[in-house]
């Protein structure tokens, strides 16, 4: 992917950038301890034994930014090969970056980040970890498969798109973990101490301009620093490989591995939609409206962290760095080989039920049948996916209501027809994981397979 330039010249290549990066970073955390320091807000760690000295988050930050000095003065001319990630380590975060653990580990990571909400929301934690992230990036970008990715007109902004919504993300969060906690110290959220009203004109006016001049200055700065992403003209006979949708697509790219088109680009996104219509008419908590609060709306915030980033923030990262020539999986630290073949045998859940579980053929009507014996065989061949779906749309929700005290309670608040409704929205989002992980475990294509009318699911 990254053509034949030798490493010697890479490195030279990246030197500069690494250079600045690294200054960077270690300007970014002085004028963090500097905040600190002005503020008033830096917490005391430790005190020196014997001259009894205090050891603050001040000293840490101003730590943290020489190192980085040392590391921008060593990344010049050359010397940022030798700070590069050991091949364990690589062949570590590209095992981490396959299909399974991927998918399994985004969902297991944010249900940590979750139950351990008033930890990771701390500023010092979350700062931690962006120093870690971005010392992460730095010592990648000396690994030419990873900056020929990252470094990639396309996907430099959706490099910066993830690290704004971690930051987003985080404050958020760090804004409801603390009205949470002034709840239930009885005092209201934040948002109660300063609802005055604010003018459109000239307040909202005066800022929208602030921010239109300066959002301008960026793109001015962004289009004089990094070429535009064009490519050759389009042609039939020559199609880049692989051959990708616009970032914003990406999810739906993705999806169309695990479903047909038509449940990929028009009924998936016409659920989305059509569900996000029914929150004001499926939700009964009138808790939370108008301040950040996770506690008051726990199945709320979860449903929505799940769906956005579970489900579509992380295809979205799947389908930029991770997918390949031929949509094939590749790791960080991976060359996208072309020639690389994944044998994928594509199998459906009627040829595992009839074939390897009954040692049979899958039933088949005769050629000179008429439609309607064609389409009993069809129904009989699907049945076990049939049944499987309709065991799992209709017996899901009275298993909730039955198995969970908390669907229970939900069930007698919102009544039968609500309930329903959210209930196999839920599932919906839930099959998807299912079918991804049923994909790449056990090759497992469609639930329901009828290419004779175009139908699988």
């Amino acid at each position: 992917m990254h053509g034949h330039v030798s490493y010697e010249d890479f490195i030279m290549q990246v030197a500069g950038f690494l250079t600045a990066y690294y200054l960077f970073v270690a300007i970014m955390n002085a004028f963090a301890a500097y905040y600190l320091w002005q503020s008033g807000r830096a917490k005391a760690l430790f005190r020196l034994p014997g001259s009894g000295l205090a050891v603050t988050t001040v000293h840490v930050w101003l730590l943290v930014a020489g190192v980085f000095t040392i590391l921008s003065a060593y990344a010049t001319n050359g010397g940022a090969a030798a700070l590069s990630l050991s091949p364990l380590i690589r062949d570590g975060a590209d095992w981490i970056m396959g299909p399974v653990v991927y998918s399994v580990g985004s969902l297991v990571l944010m249900g940590g980040l979750y139950l351990g909400r008033s930890f990771f929301v701390k500023p010092t934690v979350a700062w931690t970890g962006l120093n870690l992230s971005l010392l992460l990036m730095g010592l990648s970008m000396t690994d030419m498969d990873f900056a020929s990715i990252v470094m990639k007109p396309d996907n430099v902004p959706i490099v910066a798109m993830i690290y704004l919504l971690g930051f987003f993300t985080w404050l958020s969060a760090h804004r409801a973990v603390e009205n949470d906690a002034r709840i239930a110290r009885g005092e209201v959220p934040l948002e109660k101490l300063d609802d005055e009203k604010v003018l459109v004109w000239p307040d909202l006016v005066y800022t929208e301009l602030i921010c239109m001049i300066a959002l301008t200055a960026v793109l001015f700065i962004w289009a004089i620093m990094l070429q535009a992403p064009l490519e050759e003209p389009a042609s039939t006979v020559k199609t880049p490989n692989p051959s990708k949708a616009p970032w914003y697509f990406l999810g739906l790219q993705e999806m169309l591995v695990y479903y047909d088109p038509w449940m990929a680009g028009v009924v998936l996104p016409g659920v989305v939609v059509g569900g996000l219509m029914a929150i004001p008419f499926i939700d009964f908590n009138k808790r939370g409206n108008g301040y950040y609060t996770i506690n008051e709306r726990k199945f709320a915030y979860c449903t929505f962290q799940f769906g956005f980033l579970v489900l579509w923030v992380t295809l979205i990262v799947m389908g930029t760095f991770l997918r390949g020539p031929n949509w094939n999986f590749f790791g960080f630290y991976e060359t996208w080989d072309a020639h690389k073949v994944e044998a994928l045998n594509n199998v459906d859940l009627s040829q595992y039920f009839w074939v390897d579980l009954l040692q049979m053929g899958r039933p088949k009507a005769a050629d000179d049948a008429s439609m309607a014996v064609k389409i009993g065989y069809i129904l009989v061949r699907e049945s076990p996916g049939i049944m499987a779906l309709a065991f799992y749309f209709g017996g899901g929700p009275p298993a909730m209501v039955i198995y969970s005290k908390f669907f229970r309670e939900m069930f007698m608040r919102m009544g039968f027809v609500r309930y329903m409704v959210l209930s196999n929205l839920i599932l919906l989002m839930a099959l998807l994981p299912i079918k991804m992980l049923a994909r790449w475990v056990v090759q497992m294509k469609y639930f329901i397979s009828i290419p004779e009318y175009f139908l699988n699911f």
